[in-house]
């Protein structure tokens, strides 16, 4: 009880200072008059105390500005934080250093500055584009989730970003309507945070036509969208999975991408589906193959991009053969858990990698 009454008043301060961040983001010329008074508070402070406070507490304003101002409000606030500081220096004793201080502190404003020049071509002022782009993350992470499937099957999704970025150029978009489940896995041409763009662009506008569009339509809806964005040199790989959750029927249609792999449990073997079709974004009117099956109970169905299987020294087959006989191993657990493994044991380091297990379970 004593512990929790100590850390009560310390919480309170902590909430009372995110409150006031938060207010100070949403009214810049609040943050620039609280931060010019302090410049002003410090720079009396170390006249009056400068062994207890230096001239140095001068950088904090101008950090803090470049976090909470306009870049124009910054760069009034860097003058006046200059302003005091040389009147701070000019006063106090000769003994002390000067002209360094000057120097460093302007150093510090113009670094800054410079960070600020270049956030403020987006518009927004301090740490808000980097707020920006963590909630475009989560919007493409949310995209990816998969809806509520009915008793009986489970779908499990991992992606995994090259070089440990979050962003990443594979994206996954799925919906459910009519007891019908469409999933599509999309790689795009690049890796990590070139690519984590173009993924956001297209994994809305992919999404918005799951469900939509009738089935057979949906790759060359996509092809189209993607021709009209006009990039140069740039591509999209899909796989388009559709499957009736009554019956275990499935269409596999590809785009330039890995084919699909099916577990039968029945017999223990593993059955590549191939559906060749051109990559999205390269031709004005391709024409996509389709390749059936059904999921039997115990059955499963892998869709992956080709940083699950592909590297400079293995070719896409070897890769295949090479997953199946990671996954081979996963068979008694149920799948559960696979995609998560999979992509760490059987994923390239060097480049985007993701899974998606569609598995009908023996046992509801």
């Amino acid at each position: 009880m004593r512990k929790n009454g100590g850390l009560a008043p310390v919480r309170r301060i902590g909430r009372r200072v995110e409150a006031l961040a938060r207010r100070a983001r949403r009214s810049h010329r609040v943050a620039f008059i609280a931060l010019a008074l302090m410049s002003l508070v410090f720079a009396m402070g170390s006249l009056a105390w400068p062994g207890y406070l230096p001239a140095s507490l001068l950088i904090i304003p101008i950090l803090l500005g470049g976090l909470l101002l306009r870049f124009r409000q910054l760069v009034a606030l860097t003058v006046v934080t200059l302003a005091f500081a040389v009147y701070v220096v000019a006063v106090r004793h000769p003994v002390l250093p000067r002209t360094g201080f000057v120097l460093v502190l302007a150093l510090v404003a113009w670094i800054v500055l410079a960070s600020a020049k270049v956030r403020s071509r987006l518009g927004v002022p301090g740490t808000r584009g980097e707020s920006m782009l963590m909630e475009l993350r989560d919007t493409l992470t949310a995209q990816g989730e998969m809806p509520t499937l009915p008793p009986g099957w489970r779908v499990e999704v991992a992606i995994q970003s090259a070089g440990g970025s979050t962003f990443s150029g594979d994206f996954v978009v799925s919906t459910v309507h009519d007891h019908v489940l469409e999933v599509a896995l999309v790689d795009v041409s690049g890796k990590g945070i070139d690519a984590g763009t173009r993924a956001l662009l297209l994994s809305g506008a992919f999404g918005g036509l799951l469900g939509v569009v009738p089935e057979e339509e949906f790759l060359p809806s996509a092809n189209r969208y993607l021709r009209r964005q006009d990039w140069d040199d740039d591509f999209a790989t899909v796989v388009h999975v559709v499957v009736d959750l009554r019956t275990g029927e499935f269409d596999v249609r590809t785009a330039g991408h890995p084919p699909a792999i099916q577990f039968d449990a029945w017999s223990g073997r593993w059955q590549t589906r191939d559906a060749d079709g051109p990559l999205l974004g390269l031709m004005e009117s391709p024409e996509f193959k389709v390749n059936t099956g059904q999921l039997k109970l115990g059955d499963a169905l892998f869709l992956y991009s080709d940083g699950m299987v592909e590297t400079p020294r293995r070719d896409i087959g070897r890769g295949t053969d090479r997953l199946a006989g990671h996954a081979e191993r996963l068979v008694a657990q149920g799948f559960l858990g696979a995609a998560a493994e999979l992509v760490a044991t059987a994923g390239g380091p060097g480049d985007d990698s993701a899974i998606v297990i569609i598995h009908r379970m023996a046992h509801a």
